[in-house]
């Protein structure tokens, strides 16, 4: 009986002083917090598709001679603000559908500058 009395207090007292050193240890260092993915960027298929044919119409008007340097210039100025607008459209995460009306207003109108600039008659001098 006393043996077992013995063996008992031996257990729990080892216990104890383990579960004590377990808690003076220190803890390891916590790796900083990762900082969350950005949100996908929002996709713009026929906006994108539209700026490369229009882009294409622009480079052949050049090369063809239809479009003069000034010309040229202002269609590419046009063409940078509805890439710039795209842009901030897209910034938020969500293009929304009034964005998307007014990108495709612009593209419209530059649509229309460069069939108008292309058959234009170019001054001769």
């Amino acid at each position: 009986m006393k043996i077992t009395r013995t063996l008992i207090a031996v257990l729990v007292l080892g216990l104890v002083c383990g579960t004590m050193t377990a808690q003076d240890q220190p803890t390891p260092p916590q790796q900083p917090a990762q900082p969350a993915p950005p949100p996908p960027t929002p996709k713009t298929p026929r906006i994108t598709k539209r700026q490369i044919n229009q882009q294409a119409r622009i480079r052949q008007g050049v090369k063809s001679g239809e479009l003069t340097k000034g010309e040229t210039r202002r269609l590419e100025k046009e063409q940078a603000k509805i890439q710039h607008d795209k842009k901030v459209a897209k910034a938020d995460g969500k293009v929304t559908p009034q964005e998307r009306r007014k990108i495709r207003r612009e593209q419209n109108k530059a649509s229309r500058d460069i069939k108008k600039l292309k058959h234009n008659e170019l001054e001769q001098k």
